[in-house]
């Protein structure tokens, strides 16, 4: 194992190894947040612009984060989410797109209503009720839950609260900007039921799947060693069998 090809293999494992070793490090040092946001801090109603901004993604420790604004309703763009469930009851979500700037908007899930006909009629009034004035609305906001291919039985079903796919219905779109996540309501209104919407799990500060990952890293820096072992000992095991074969071959005549 002195021999100079078995020391440079063992400097080789010693390098490979290190580089695992920094590689778990890396891992560890992502999996234990340092700076984990205050416990209830979802709770305390921000303004939307402080939140977030247009098209950008919702970081996972705002998802359900409450916020506050207000804008315009737009006529026409009340549509209809189905396959919602408030409190274990399945129905539907009345949704509308509220201009908060110029030329921004937000989806809003106003209210969940327990069959089409009570949602139909909900847009109804809300279409008749946006006359361009301002509307404060207060709620949480939520990750897109990204579209779905609609049912061959009815292609204009909605089953997914999707902006993106919210927006290819909606009207007066050039040039707009639109928030990536939605809002959730918590008051609903024209006779619609407030959204069971309670306040997220706290998240843990250990990502478990990262410290999984440093493990991994530890386990690997250590079959660098054990295959350099496991190879120098074959090898030294093997010398030594030839050899003990060469000395009872010249110990022993007859077998000459």
């Amino acid at each position: 194992m002195l021999r100079g090809r078995w020391i440079g293999m063992l400097l080789l494992c010693l390098l490979v190894a290190g580089v695992f070793a920094w590689l778990g490090q890396w891992q560890l040092e992502r999996a234990i947040d340092t700076d984990p946001p205050p416990p209830g801090i979802t709770e305390e109603v921000q303004p939307l612009a402080d939140v977030l901004q247009p098209a950008e993604y919702l970081p996972e420790p705002l998802v359900g984060q409450r916020v506050e604004t207000s804008g315009a309703w737009v006529p026409g763009d009340f549509l209809i989410v189905s396959g919602r469930f408030n409190d274990d009851v399945e129905g539907y979500w009345v949704t509308g797109q509220l201009r908060v700037e110029e030329r921004t908007s937000i989806a809003v899930a106003i209210g969940w209503a327990p069959d089409l006909a009570s949602a139909e009629a909900a847009v109804d009034e809300l279409d008749a009720a946006a006359d361009g004035s301002e509307v404060a609305v207060s709620g949480r906001i939520i990750s897109d839950e990204g579209p779905r291919v609609p049912p061959r039985s009815d292609p204009a079903e909605l089953s997914r609260m999707s902006p993106a796919a919210l927006l290819s219905v909606w009207h007066d779109i050039d040039e707009l900007e639109v928030f990536r996540p939605y809002l959730a309501s918590t008051t609903a209104s024209n006779g619609l039921a407030d959204i069971a919407s309670p306040a997220p799990a706290e998240i843990s500060p250990v990502n478990w799947l990262n410290v999984f990952y440093a493990a991994e890293w530890a386990i690997f820096a250590g079959f660098a060693f054990y295959l350099w072992y496991r190879l120098a000992k074959d090898a030294w095991e093997r010398e030594v069998e030839e050899f003990e074969d060469a000395a009872t071959e010249s110990a022993d005549p007859a077998a000459v």
